[in-house]
């Protein structure tokens, strides 16, 4: 009976589960979750600068804390959510948030930091498993016609968690110090994993097909590895220039490896006649996309707003511009925008706000002039986007397969993270590129094309 326990997702208590708020419960639990994962991400940082001192360890070794944990991040997303597709997303997003939480008291302790870095990478195993299922989750509790709103809710928690990360992380590095980032997250944890038990529900449909597909986790942690790599080669000078090259050549090598693995296995991790699906195939690019324009003022935004003499803290407080304009346009989105007007429209209607803040962008940044009204611009229009683009994702993916949609969409997620961060940084690099102009360009580009994908993508459904 007790291992029983441990393999069975258990019910909602009957009070909860007839509740009118049960899917509301439901979707504020998976936010809970979706603001400490942003929260932790962006704390992180903040620790660089201690650990480099009682470490003793270079800026390059120190990366790795957060290096580490994007990569193992991004590899597991897919298998987490083919995994969660057949035991259960309610049973292995729980036991995602018990390691990630158990992990999280291990870096608090780490008493090396090459034990703080193996400590990260379990612990984003464990948020493999969250990410992977929260989407699916918000999908399989919210009503059909209230799947947007309770996307850009779950994506308002994560902007506000990103929002909030530097003032949070900069406080307790500086009152309490840098092993608290970590500890944190375990009081919250066990908060959330009671919440979770009680409000969260069972999964009603299951993926039952036999076996895993071992070597296509193989390709497809090589693939996202190497490119992860690569880009971050490519944005580092004292790299070697034949290093990204070469590592960007691996990860399309071994790209095309897990696309073969998929046509061949029995049981592939995803199958690939849904990403032949328009919606899916255009959603996921256009997925890249947004999250690519969104992160990549992170990195931007600092170097503009000090170089012409402003504080570190007078440069947060312009970024935060960003993301307060993304919750605002994700939670609020149903009320701005027509409600006649369905996914595809309001992707369309959001890549052109977050286009066109940056072609203004563009013309003002010698100036440095209005930067907080069109970073929150910016953030208003990707805050439309996301939702309505998850939404189609995970609308066209078949039944019994959410958990595997969240976690192609949280992938290109993390990808489009990187890649984010990575095009900036080269692009302000010195002697590689004319500067902060190329890289606003680069965003301009990448909305563009994400505008374009959306409107490749399948036509809007009457009444969507």
């Amino acid at each position: 009976m007790p291992a029983t326990v441990l393999v069975r997702e258990r019910p909602r208590p009957r009070v909860i589960r007839e509740s009118p708020y049960a899917w509301r419960l439901a979707v504020a639990t998976v936010c809970f979750g979706a603001f400490m994962g942003q929260l932790d991400a962006s704390i992180v940082t903040l620790t660089f600068g201690s650990l480099r001192t009682e470490f003793g360890a270079s800026a390059a070794a120190v990366e790795w804390v957060s290096l580490g944990y994007l990569l193992t991040l991004v590899a597991l997303l897919v298998p987490a959510g083919r995994l969660s597709d057949a035991h259960g997303r309610k049973l292995l997003y729980l036991y995602g948030f018990l390691l990630f939480t158990l992990a999280s008291a291990a870096c608090g302790l780490a008493p090396s930091l090459a034990a703080l870095t193996g400590f990260r990478v379990v612990q984003a195993g464990g948020a493999a498993l969250m990410q992977a299922n929260s989407v699916a989750l918000v999908t399989t509790s919210a009503p059909r016609g209230r799947l947007r709103a309770a996307l850009g809710a779950q994506a308002a928690a994560q902007a506000l968690g990103l929002a909030l990360g530097p003032t949070v992380g900069g406080a307790l590095v500086t009152t309490l110090g840098w092993r608290w980032v970590f500890t944190i997250n375990v009081p919250i944890g066990a908060v959330a994993l009671l919440a979770g038990h009680y409000l969260l529900p069972r999964s009603r449909t299951r993926d039952r097909s036999p076996g895993f597909d071992w070597p296509g986790l193989a390709w497809l942690a090589t693939a996202t590895t190497t490119l992860l790599l690569g880009v971050s080669a490519a944005s580092a000078p004292a790299v070697p220039r034949w290093a990204a090259p070469v590592l960007l050549l691996a990860a399309a090598a071994a790209g095309r490896g897990f696309l073969l693995r998929q046509r061949r296995a029995a049981h592939p991790l995803v199958d690939l006649a849904v990403l032949r699906g328009r919606a899916v195939a255009t959603g996921l690019s256009a997925a890249l996309c947004g999250y690519l324009v969104l992160f990549g003022p992170l990195v931007l935004v600092p170097v503009v707003v000090t170089s012409s003499g402003a504080s570190e803290l007078t440069a947060g407080t312009v970024l935060t511009a960003l993301p307060a304009g993304f919750a605002l346009g994700a939670v609020g989105g149903d009320r701005m925008v027509p409600r006649r007007l369905g996914d595809r429209s309001r992707c369309l209607l959001g890549a052109a706000l977050a286009a066109a803040a940056l072609a203004v962008l563009t013309v003002l940044t010698p100036h440095r002039d209005g930067l907080v009204p069109l970073l929150a611009l910016l953030g208003l229009g990707l805050g439309i986007f996301t939702p309505a683009n998850n939404a189609l994702v995970m609308s066209a993916m078949p039944t019994g397969r959410s958990g595997t949609g969240g976690g192609l969409v949280n992938m290109a997620r993390g990808l489009g993270t990187a890649l984010g961060v990575a095009l900036v940084t080269l692009a302000l690099a010195p002697g590689l590129a004319p500067g902060e102009p190329a890289a606003l360009l680069i965003l301009l580009a990448v909305a563009l094309t994400g505008g374009t994908l959306s409107w490749l993508g399948p036509r809007d459904r009457r009444g969507a």
